[in-house]
């Protein structure tokens, strides 16, 4: 096991009267990481493989090649910062090569003067700071014009798609680069946007490095550990947590999902088919939406289109939905709990007729957008990324022996989920809801 404590092991300090000198003890894939020329370095480890230690050596050496000025530093939770990135970063940064001090109170590391001479040589005219930050408060990604940036335990669904663009446009400006470590814990954005692009280009993409290894690569993680998890756990954990393998997790909701089947190129919508489809889920900060339309010949549902915003009026979040859609075009909307009336009456004034879905239950709704993926009826252009991301990141919580609970993981995350849920229920289940009556087409 490496740790922050361990840290003297993967490198040593030469000091002379004026300069430090870094020898670093990597294993054969943290090399390969270090050698990389790649714009996007994506390294999957097993638990323990030493993917998180290693970070502040690239990261060092970055600023390095690239010179002063900004840096990104992002963990998907506070605490995960807490716990792990940052005591290894100040380790390195702070302890053993005293390049700078930590802002506490604005998680931003700043290279003194002595700092800027032992890196750069000489004193700096621009300052050069680290900004640290967590991919669940989009603020604290918004704040730097960076030159590169690390994503540390990226794979874990906390690490929202939106919070990795949000880094992009941070370093559009330098086209910096980003090193992303972690797991494979998931089916998502992760693996569709990388592991898949350079698999595709037979393992030798122009922009893209993968660097998988398992957890026996780090020469001080037990070989007899390895060995008893293999023989304890269920195959699908013990190939994502030990040998860093993209698998199904047990629990993923919509387990028939498959993107060969389920995903297609984004076509032109024929005139004939007049019908739209729109499932919404309401929040002050997260109102989400799904467009569906319908072939009428094969009957086929189509996820065209997706939104979710916050900061509107019901009025623009309306105007906004309502223009993803044609005027001319007949509009059946569904979305909501059956305690949200007022967010249905609010959204009819100004111009969207929302319905309550025909069922409450959240599992008969599942149920219902389930059978549309496992008859191939529901299908999703690539073009709606965050609604691929979250199909495939929607899983259930994991019980001690691995096996799926009832209990939705992070549930409330779920916003176009919840969206396709709604209008789910209506399109795939028959017309006749739980509150009494027959609904309306």
């Amino acid at each position: 096991m490496i740790s922050a404590d361990d840290l003297p092991k993967l490198c040593e300090v030469e000091e002379t009267a004026d300069r430090k000198t870094i020898r670093w003890n990597l294993h054969e894939y943290q090399r390969q990481m270090m050698r990389s020329e790649k714009r996007y370095i994506l390294v999957l480890a097993g638990t323990q493989g030493g993917k998180t230690s290693v970070v502040p050596a690239w990261l060092w050496r970055e600023i390095k090649l690239r010179g002063p000025g900004d840096y990104l530093f992002v963990t998907p939770t506070y605490k995960l910062l807490q716990l792990k990135a940052l005591p290894e970063f100040l380790k390195l940064f702070e302890r053993t090569l005293g390049l700078g001090t930590l802002n506490k109170s604005e998680k931003v590391f700043e290279f003194s003067e002595i700092g800027e001479v032992l890196m750069f040589g000489e004193k700096q005219n621009q300052p050069t700071k680290v900004f640290f930050g967590h991919a669940q408060d989009p603020d604290s990604l918004e704040s730097a014009t960076a030159k590169a940036a690390v994503l540390d335990e990226c794979g874990q669904k906390k690490f929202k798609l939106a919070s990795f663009e949000a880094i992009m446009r941070r370093l559009s400006i330098h086209r910096g680069r980003i090193l992303m470590t972690t797991t494979p814990y998931y089916l998502g954005w992760l693996k569709k946007n990388f592991w898949d692009p350079w698999t595709s280009a037979g393992r030798n993409h122009p922009e893209i490095d993968v660097i998988r290894f398992p957890s026996t690569a780090n020469p001080w993680f037990s070989k007899e550990e390895f060995e008893s998890a293999k023989a304890m756990l269920p195959k699908w954990k013990f190939d994502m947590f030990y040998r860093a393998i993209f698998t199904r997790p047990a629990g993923m909701i919509y387990d028939c999902f498959d993107e060969d089947i389920h995903v297609v190129k984004p076509f032109k919508i024929p005139p004939s088919w007049q019908r739209r489809f729109i499932g919404n889920d309401f929040g002050g900060v997260n109102t989400a939406a799904v467009v569906l339309v319908q072939d009428p010949i094969t009957e086929k549902y189509f996820i065209v289109d997706e939104y979710h915003a916050g900061g509107k009026s019901i009025d623009q979040h309306a105007r906004d939905i309502k223009n993803k859609t044609p005027n001319s075009f007949q509009i059946t909307a569904y979305g909501g709990a059956p305690s949200e009336d007022q967010w249905r009456t609010e959204f009819r004034k100004h111009g969207l007729d929302i319905r309550r879905p025909p069922v409450a239950d959240v599992e008969v709704g599942i149920n219902r957008v389930y059978s549309g993926f496992k008859q191939e009826k529901l299908l999703i252009f690539d073009s709606c990324k965050f609604t691929l991301d979250e199909v495939q990141s929607y899983t259930r919580e994991i019980d001690d022996l691995g096996n799926p609970t009832e209990k939705i993981e992070d549930k409330e995350t779920f916003h176009l989920c919840d969206s396709l849920r709604y209008i789910g229920s209506h399109l795939f289940g028959g017309r006749t809801g739980e509150w009494g009556g027959v609904l309306g087409a």
